[in-house]
């Protein structure tokens, strides 16, 4: 199978690869002030109602509509796990973040591209080459040294820190459930029209556990939120599309690991900014040195990978 060559201009690839992680950066931020006026259910159905109808505008007017009747049984299969992996990702996600800091939630969804990592690993029997390996247990190692000093209240009883943490993970295990699933439809069908149709999906099964006149109840500022939260997907996952097209899938999912780090800044210039709307995360120099490693580990695993075949997909796990 012929297999795709970047155009080679990546200052280019580096500018867009940063754009997307800027705005998955900055996203979590956004999704934190926004909870305190509206549920993350309602603020994930209209998350995917905008996605699937700018794409699908899109990709009406390119004559790309998919057409679902010539996937095979299996396929269907895989489409259904697609959308319940993004779906509950993305829900998941927020539901965490009611409980945590911007922060402490990017760090640990760097979780999802180590496990579906790893899933790749057994199902699919890609290898695991040694840079790999020190990526995923530096990714441990990060996070155990991230929480060191919450250990105790971690695993003496489940509160808010434990299950904010819990369903953070779960997010990271959907969204692994996703990307293999995604993996596997991507022979048959292309990434755009796997994506309009887990949005399209997701935004019709999560319409009953929606509110949408909650918009109405929305002040300026969180109605600019929502709109953000809303097209952020879009923009971020275009620019990391394009990224893909001028420079290597490793090097841009490696730039993209960069995202907690992003999110540290915005939120040390928001809190100074803004203090009594965005606080700040009372970092310490062991869960900065814990973040770091996350973020090494998480760039060792892409840049590990870097000669395998590309999902071209990790910018839709991200929430």
């Amino acid at each position: 199978m012929e297999v795709h060559t970047p155009s080679g201009n990546w200052r280019l690839g580096l500018a867009l690869a940063l754009l997307a992680s800027v705005m998955w950066g900055t996203l979590a931020i956004a999704l934190k002030i926004l909870l305190e006026q509206m549920d993350a259910f309602t603020i994930t159905w209209y998350r995917f109602l905008t996605a699937a109808a700018v794409l699908g505008a899109y990709l009406t007017a390119r004559g790309k509509l998919p057409n679902l009747r010539r996937l095979t049984f299996s396929m269907r299969g895989m489409l259904a796990l697609a959308v319940f992996g993004l779906a509950g990702n993305y829900v998941l996600f927020i539901l965490g973040l009611g409980h945590l800091s911007a922060g402490t939630a990017q760090v640990l969804i760097q979780l999802a591209p180590a496990l579906a990592t790893v899933g790749a690993l057994v199902l699919f029997k890609e290898r695991f080459g040694r840079v790999q390996w020190w990526g995923f247990f530096t990714v441990g190692a990060g996070m155990a040294l991230f929480f060191q000093n919450r250990l105790g209240e971690i695993f003496s009883r489940l509160g808010s820190l434990s299950a904010g943490m819990l369903l953070i993970v779960a997010s990271a295990l959907s969204w692994a459930v996703y990307a293999l699933a995604q993996k596997q439809l991507l022979k048959t069908m292309s990434s755009s029209s796997v994506l309009l149709v887990v949005y399209a999906s997701s935004a019709l099964i999560l319409l009953p556990t929606a509110d949408p006149a909650a918009v109405c109840r929305l002040n300026g500022l969180n109605l600019s939120l929502l709109a953000f939260c809303a097209l952020n997907t879009l923009v971020a996952y275009g620019a990391f599309s394009e990224a893909l097209a001028h420079w290597e899938a490793s090097r841009v999912n490696a730039t993209t690991a960069l995202t907690p780090v992003l999110t540290f800044l915005a939120v040390g210039l928001g809190s100074g900014l803004w203090p009594g709307r965005i606080p700040a995360e009372g970092l310490t120099p062991l869960t900065c040195a814990g973040a770091l490693l996350v973020v090494a580990g998480s760039m060792s695993i892409a840049l590990g990978n870097g000669r395998a075949r590309s999902t071209g997909n990790r910018s839709a796990g991200r929430t």
